[in-house]
């Protein structure tokens, strides 16, 4: 808990681009919670970019909400999850846009229920910043640790005993 409040802190004071992610292994079940902060106007961007559409940016701001397949699509190209380097795949059970500007993002994964290794891949604005700062809290069994992602430095892996 005091990850979430130090990270909530760190974030308001931050200047450049960033993003939040919490990750959370739900403890006695094979799921992984994750929830994503970021502005909705860099997500657009960032969307466009990623899937190479050719709907503008402008027609995609109308979208309200935001189509949830599409935003499904998005963050498995940008947020990867392996367990004993094997892939999962997420679904978006929740997306919202806040009164400030904001996305916010709820994936849930299925993983084992007895890991022994788990890896983050998080490339969240990466190909539109270089100064990007994909701060990330994870939560998995006894491991609670925050981390900060960046263009350079966008893959963390966690041994669980």
């Amino acid at each position: 808990m005091f990850y979430i409040l130090a990270f909530s802190l760190l974030i308001s004071s931050q200047t450049g681009h960033h993003t939040m992610t919490s990750i959370e292994c739900i403890p006695g079940t094979d799921s992984v919670k994750v929830v994503v902060r970021f502005e909705y106007n860099l997500f657009l961007q960032d969307y466009q970019q990623t899937i190479f559409d050719d709907i503008s940016i402008e027609k995609y701001s109308t979208y309200r909400p935001f189509p949830a397949d599409l935003a499904n699509n998005y963050i498995n190209s940008k947020i990867s999850l392996l367990t004993d380097k094997t892939l999962l795949y997420g679904k978006l059970v929740n997306l919202e846009e806040t009164a400030d500007g904001d996305i916010i993002m709820k994936i849930l994964y299925r993983a084992g229920k007895k890991m022994k290794s788990f890896t983050i891949r998080n490339t969240l604005l990466t190909g539109l910043y270089t100064d990007i700062e994909n701060l990330t809290i994870v939560k998995i069994n006894d491991i609670e640790k925050g981390i900060k992602l960046t263009h350079e430095h966008n893959t963390e892996t966690f041994y669980i005993k």
